[in-house]
């Protein structure tokens, strides 16, 4: 109940700025009090807590723009990738600032966040839009050209079983990636069924949630989970 408070508030502030569409932050604070797992992010406001976070983090680390404002993070040149010391996170932020001034010059910023770098890992996108018809419909997909060139996705109406889940999972044409090939270990599949599930419940709890983009997922080897890298929140125009 204390985490459905505290999603509620996050969406009450977005609302409360006159904004739909949150920040990656705050996307990630409302999926990590959901129960889905986020590849391990922090706000620094400043260089000092930028270094402290990164510390606390291990190297390597990457580094984006916090801003309500500024929603596409490289096309403002907000990120840098593959930090791997204390003087290059200091040169980060402050780059980070200033090409972020240069693109928005009036733009609320935040700060930045600090995530870590995880290792390569199988790529999947999960998403979900409230259909005017269908309400709330769930999609999965392999990330990269998978999903943006050949339109590999499978659906299903929220709430997601588990059965509904896995045959979201086989559904798609590059099941095989998932599976394994060439050697490789089979994805963590029972991870991404959880995540499936608790993206599905999350629109049916909060109604007001409009869409939901996860972009990329790491779904590592069986065994090992999956984490969300990237996310984004839009909230529904009609205020619900």
């Amino acid at each position: 109940m204390q985490n459905k408070e505290k999603i509620t508030q996050l969406i009450r502030s977005a609302r409360d700025s006159d904004r739909r569409e949150l920040t990656e932050y705050e996307s990630k604070q409302i999926l990590s009090l959901w129960g889905i797992p986020i590849v391990r992010t922090e706000l620094a406001r400043n260089v000092s807590e930028a270094v402290q976070v990164a510390r606390k983090l291990g190297y390597p680390v990457v580094m984006k723009i916090a801003s309500p404002e500024i929603l596409h993070k490289s096309e403002a040149k907000g990120v840098k990738v593959g930090l791997n010391s204390e003087s290059e996170v200091r040169q980060a932020f402050e780059q980070i600032i200033s090409n972020a001034t240069m693109y928005k010059k009036d733009a609320e910023i935040w700060g930045v966040t600090v995530q870590e770098r995880i290792p390569p890992a199988r790529e999947v996108i999960i998403g979900l839009v409230q259909d005017g018809a269908f309400g709330p419909t769930v999609m999965f997909g392999l990330g990269g050209i998978w999903v943006e060139v050949l339109k590999d996705v499978s659906f299903s109406l929220a709430p997601v079983s588990e059965l509904d889940a896995w045959e979201m999972i086989h559904e798609i044409r590059g099941y095989p990636v998932l599976e394994g090939m060439r050697g490789e270990k089979m994805a963590d599949l029972k991870a991404l069924v959880d995540i499936l599930q608790k993206i599905g419940l999350l629109a049916i709890e909060f109604k007001n949630i409009g869409e939901i983009d996860l972009n990329p997922v790491f779904a590592f080897e069986a065994g090992k989970g999956a984490r969300v890298a990237d996310a984004r929140i839009i909230l529904r125009s009609n205020g619900l």
